[in-house]
């Protein structure tokens, strides 16, 4: 796997660009330089990203959700954790 996240990802595994292996990772979204936990799609190359709209639904069962337009950066949240048993084995030696 590549260190960079993908242009697009969405959680909902109907979408085309669901990533089961991809989300298994971790990847969290700055979204106009704050940290969004709500995010249920996301496109850095058209600089947008999908979040709920409360606890609506569609006909389907499916979240509502609003597009929101900004700056979008994707990163993995586990490579702080594989970065520190490295650091820790240099510590010790």
């Amino acid at each position: 796997m590549s260190d960079t996240p993908p242009d697009r990802l969405s959680l909902n595994p109907r979408s085309p660009h669901f990533e089961a292996d991809t989300l298994r990772r971790g990847v969290g979204i700055r979204f106009k330089g704050r940290e969004r936990t709500d995010v249920e799609e996301y496109s850095v190359s058209e600089g947008w990203i999908r979040v709920a709209a409360g606890k609506s639904r569609d006909r389907h069962g499916q979240p509502m959700t609003i597009k929101l337009s900004g700056e979008v950066e994707p990163y993995f949240q586990d490579a702080a954790a594989t970065d520190e048993p490295d650091e820790a084995a240099e510590r010790a030696e």
